[in-house]
């Protein structure tokens, strides 16, 4: 078991990734330095080796896939993620390890935004596009992260060991902070300094595709873990649609006492209907998901357990 573990997801980084690898080994020489491979058709493994890291394959395309291999094979006290293009200094990664380590913070977050990021990205539509995130996360889960798809970040044991990883793509940051929100696990934030890809340097993400899939995402984790909210806020617009309706139908039958208008009043009736229908899902729901809750909080004494047994093991 190692004490701290550096993740580096890489897909074509050759122009980068010794630097990166150098970098962190020196800000943290006791670490063990992680790159998985996704698939690169450049010289991005050989130069990792080279400089010292342990190097692995990930066959399957996508971060979410990289990062889900990552927390199955590696087992540390803390462990720290960042990309392999050299946009996060390594100047703060003691900080943030003392964090998890000291603190017991469960995740802690590379908070790129109250820094440089909006200066640095150069890249149109993004700086619009993280704000936008942070700021509907923020509001649904009444929380206050700072960046929520920094792609620097440290994790205890526990979150990695407890954290079921859906996406396979880029959105796995947004489900990271999403998770750890629900599960009421302690997430700090650090701020650190954001530097753009240095010339050269090509970003895989797609701002248009990927950034529809980090809203998917949003939605998705949204109904999946706050479903009473969800389906409350179906139930109210349809509940709000069938009264614009229904009022001057019963305002009508009020001044004449007639309803001239009777396939407008079935509709009302069954949009009415399908409003009761979604909030009585969303409280059946919601009652599975506080079940959810409960099998999370023994999965993460079993999770504690075992980082104790191991620690023993290896005192002895």
């Amino acid at each position: 078991m190692d004490n701290i573990a550096v993740l580096i997801p890489c897909y074509n980084e050759s122009k980068t990734i010794e630097k990166v690898v150098t970098d962190w080994k020196t800000a943290l020489p006791e670490a063990v330095i992680y790159v998985y491979d996704n698939n690169s058709s450049d010289d991005t493994a050989k130069i990792a080796k080279a400089a010292g890291a342990v190097v692995r394959p990930e066959y399957q395309q996508g971060k979410g896939n990289v990062i889900r291999r990552m927390f199955r094979e590696i087992d540390a006290q803390v462990y720290l993620m960042v990309d392999g293009d050299d946009t996060y200094p390594a100047d703060r990664a003691r900080e943030m390890v003392n964090l998890v380590l000291e603190r017991q913070a469960d995740m802690v977050v590379g908070d790129r935004l109250s820094s440089t990021y909006f200066t640095e990205n150069k890249r149109r539509f993004h700086n619009f596009g993280n704000s936008l995130v942070r700021f509907g996360i923020n509001t649904l889960f009444k929380s206050n992260v700072k960046d929520i798809m920094t792609g620097c970040r440290a994790f205890s044991y526990e979150f990695v060991k407890t954290f079921p990883v859906l996406s396979a793509g880029f959105e796995i940051e947004t489900e990271m902070t999403i998770h750890a929100l629900d599960k009421n696990m302690k997430i700090d934030n650090v701020v650190i300094e954001y530097r753009d890809r240095p010339e050269g340097s090509e970003s895989k993400l797609n701002t248009i595709s990927d950034g529809v899939k980090v809203i998917k995402t949003i939605f998705r984790l949204h109904r999946n873990y706050k479903p009473a909210s969800f389906f409350g806020l179906i139930a109210l617009a349809l509940v709000m649609l069938s009264a614009v309706f229904f009022i001057p139908v019963l305002i009508t039958y009020i001044n004449t006492g007639l309803v001239p208008n009777f396939p407008t009043l079935i509709v009302c009736g069954f949009t009415a209907i399908a409003a009761l229908l979604s909030f009585f899902t969303g409280l059946q729901l919601q009652n599975a998901v506080q079940k959810n809750k409960q099998d999370f909080e023994l999965q993460r004494i079993q999770a504690n357990r075992q980082l104790r047994q191991m620690l023993t093991r290896r005192e002895d």
